[in-house]
């Protein structure tokens, strides 16, 4: 897929997004190390040294070093009470963290920026955080929270009269609606942020005006229309020096000239690109371009080097954490392994180019690595995996013709009603005409009836005759009219009862395999342990005064669920375990009763009693089940497990799930293994053997994912480990039940209307 460059992310935004409203030219790093550094200076002059430090020496090129020095001017800031700056400090360790691709850090740091903003009433200073959080939304593919942001802050610009910021939000908002499909919109308000441009003088702004209606008519195949406003935008950049604008027009002019199939102009204009991108350090513009010649020679057959230029993309893009082109970069190479016929190698780049579409939700990527998937199974004799790419594939298509589908059906049912419309309107100016005719010549008859009478019953008799041949001719017309119409209705009304017999077998179908789930659901219940047969257990052994609380709670997303509580009793020892399978729903639950029966036969059967030793064994197990190799789907469970004796040892083993312990009003994590169980890339490891002795009143807690990664809250976050720990914390005087109830309303509170995103099952344990 080829990456048009949008100057407003790549100019406007880093204009806008600093605190000092503009960026300004190359900077003298010596000289405001000079002023910060000195001690005499007024405080002031030391914060405006080390935000430009920030900005102009490392945000673009080490934004881990920007984040450090951002820090030095917040403790600054702080310890002279000058709310101002510690907004501007967080609001550029935020920017640094967008820059690294951790949009989670990134919306964390500019909300406190804008909590503080909005404390001291900066307009100017929320507008721009407001813009900012709304780009991090645009990068989420979250349009309507993208579009909420900067329509917040462009009233915040609107409020103080501050014109650069007013047209930059407008450009924003018409690449929002230019995603959306909706170009009257779009180019309204690039027509907008155009006139406040030319009003101002500002030349940076008009060159990026330019450029973006030159973006709107490449997506509509104008290619003509397209060079013309990109070469605007070229000649403003290179006016006034603007290196980052210069290399984004070469590279969207080298993109026509590929879609014409002019493969030098093309390469010529990206090598052009390519360099600017190198000298200014920037790595968005590099892997993008980079991309972009990789396509060139892949076109031409030329695998090595497109290879080549891909590679070098993925490792940029791999660098700065962005996903979805690291995905579209995966497909590429997915592709051209295809046609290499190396289908193992085809099925490894398109799997981890659909886990990071997935996870990031971009349609366009997951169809086509469905696609690359798809042929690679067909090619390698896994039936059952093709057709589960194929239905993904034909799924992600519809989804992105749907909008196209639905515009489709208003436009024809919007024709269909003006045709009708028109046929009875043409019917009635018809009848009008006879009307007036007849009215005419009834006074033609009167003036004939004065000349003579016999001219006049003539003519009476004549124009009787006429008017009965007339009517008799619009009775026909009438008639003719109503049975089209009727006809019209009847094939409406077989329409709309074929559509309703398929909507009844759609419904019986949908109940049998609801009933089946629920069905399975029954299943899955009867083997999992509730907080009454934990009980049961440890009184059955005579050691329920050492184990005097515990509960669980346990929330499927669907009605089966992939997480999955396991407990037993081996040998004075007791065993409980907290587990995440691979998915949720039916595949979910599928995967649990297997590491169920896996655990099972691992301790009873087979005697293994630590627990790492036990992980490697249902590893094992779950390979050669499944027939695990590279070169198949990946799947296994996150999980926690226990082993408690009555002398109050607890041994335990992680992997990927955390273990959290209260200790007289302290909080322990235990960090676990950075692999599942099951089958992990590169060499398989050994388990790490946790133990420790527990003191009384010591709680534990083990948890899937599904509490932590929760959506919810004002801002549409994920709950995230620290709250979740914090939530903890504040409920250990409780007892357990009150805690599963706290923590269940808690997560009702929090999500709200928001879908629930994955299984959820913590358990708590108090010793």
């Amino acid at each position: 897929m080829l990456r048009l460059t949008l100057i407003t992310f790549l100019c406007l935004w880093l204009t806008l997004a600093s605190p000092t409203g503009v960026l300004g030219t190359a900077v003298n790093l010596d000289s405001l190390w000079r002023v910060w550094n000195d001690k005499t200076q007024p405080d002031t002059n030391r914060l405006k040294a080390m935000n430009k430090i920030a900005w102009d020496g490392y945000l673009f090129s080490q934004p881990d070093s920007a984040f450090y020095f951002a820090g030095l001017e917040y403790e600054l800031a702080e310890a002279t009470e000058n709310k101002k700056w510690m907004a501007n400090a967080l609001h550029t360790q935020g920017t640094s963290y967008y820059f690294r691709g951790d949009y989670e850090q990134a919306l964390e740091y500019h909300d406190k920026s804008l909590k503080i903003n909005e404390e001291t009433g900066d307009k100017k200073g929320m507008a721009r955080t407001l813009y900012n959080i709304g780009i991090i939304y645009f990068n989420q593919g979250n349009y309507e929270k993208a579009l909420e942001y900067y329509q917040d802050g462009l009233n915040n610009f609107e409020e103080i009269g501050y014109k650069y910021g007013m047209a930059s939000s407008y450009i924003n908002i018409g690449i929002i609606y230019s995603n959306q499909g909706n170009y009257e919109k779009t180019l309204e308000y690039y027509d907008k942020s155009l006139k406040i441009n030319e009003e101002l003088g500002d030349k940076k702004g008009i060159a990026a005006s330019y450029n973006d209606i030159g973006l709107i008519y490449a997506g509509q195949s104008n290619h003509e229309q397209a060079l013309e406003y990109y070469d605007k935008s070229l000649k403003i950049n290179k006016e006034i020096v603007d290196k980052k604008g210069i290399a984004a027009s070469y590279n969207n002019i080298g993109i026509i000239y590929y879609d014409q199939g002019n493969h030098d102009q093309a390469l010529d204009y990206y090598d052009k690109s390519l360099k600017i991108d190198q000298e200014t350090g920037n790595n968005m513009g590099m892997a993008n371009t980079l991309n972009n010649i990789g396509l060139i020679y892949h076109k031409q057959g030329n695998h090595e080097q497109a290879l080549d230029y891909y590679d070098k993309s993925l490792k940029i893009n791999e660098e700065i954490g962005d996903k979805k082109r690291m995905a579209n970069t995966l497909n590429n190479i997915g592709n051209i392994y295809k046609e290499r016929y190396n289908f193992a190698k085809a099925i490894d780049y398109g799997s981890r180019a659909l886990s990071l579409a997935k996870e990031i939700g971009a349609v366009k990527e997951i169809k086509e690595a469905s696609a690359v998937l798809f042929n690679g199974y067909k090619k390698t004799g896994q039936p059952a995996r093709a057709l589960e790419m194929y239905e993904l594939h034909i799924e992600m298509r519809d989804s992105l013709n749907s909008i196209e589908n639905k515009e489709a059906a208003i436009k024809l049912t919007y024709q269909h009603t003006y045709e009708k419309e028109k046929e009875i309107s043409e019917a009635k100016h018809q009848n009008q005409m006879i009307l007036s005719a007849e009215r005419e010549e009834w006074q033609q008859q009167i003036s004939y009836i004065i000349g003579g009478a016999l001219i006049t019953v003539i003519l009476i008799a004549f124009f009787i005759y006429n008017r009965l041949q007339v009517t008799h001719k619009q009775k026909k017309l009438i008639t003719e009219q109503k049975q089209k119409a009727e006809e019209q209705n009847k094939i409406v009304l077989e329409q709309k009862q074929e559509l309703m017999k398929q909507k009844k077998m759609l419904e019986e179908q949908n109940k049998d395999i609801t009933d089946s789930i629920r069905y399975a659901k029954n299943i899955q219940k009867s083997l999992l342990p509730t907080d009454q047969s934990i009980q049961d257990l440890f009184k059955r052994q005579g050691i329920e005064n050492l184990l005097t609380e515990s509960f669980i709670l346990f929330k499927p997303k669907d009605i089966v669920s992939g997480d999955f509580f396991w407990m037993q009793h081996y040998k004075n020892r007791v065993y409980f375990a907290a587990c995440d399978c691979t998915g949720h729903g039916v595949p979910g639950a599928f995967m649990s009763m297997i590491g169920s029966s896996l655990l099972d036969q691992t301790v009873l059967e087979m005697g293994i009693t630590q627990p790492n030793e036990i992980f490697s064994e249902v590893r094992k197990g779950l390979i050669e089940t499944l027939k695990q190799t590279e070169e198949t789907q990946k799947d296994g469970m996150d999980a926690v497990l226990l082993s408690w004796d009555k002398k109050n040892k607890l041994e335990f083993a992680l992997a990927y799930n955390p273990l959290l312990l209260i200790r007289k009003g302290e909080i322990i994590e235990f960090k676990p293994d950075k692999q599942p169980v099951g089958f992990h890339m590169g060499q398989q490891k050994p388990f790490t053997h946790h133990e420790l002795i527990l003191e009384k009143e010591d709680t534990v807690y083990i948890f899937s994912d599904g509490y932590i990664d929760q959506f919810g809250g004002p801002k549409q976050r994920k709950f995230m480990l620290k709250n979740f720990k914090k939530l903890l914390l504040s409920i250990d005087d409780k007892t357990m039940d009150e805690q599963k109830t706290i923590l269940k309303n808690t997560l009702a509170e929090w999500k709200g209307d928001t879908e629930q995103v994955d299984d959820i099952l913590v358990m708590g344990v108090r010793f």
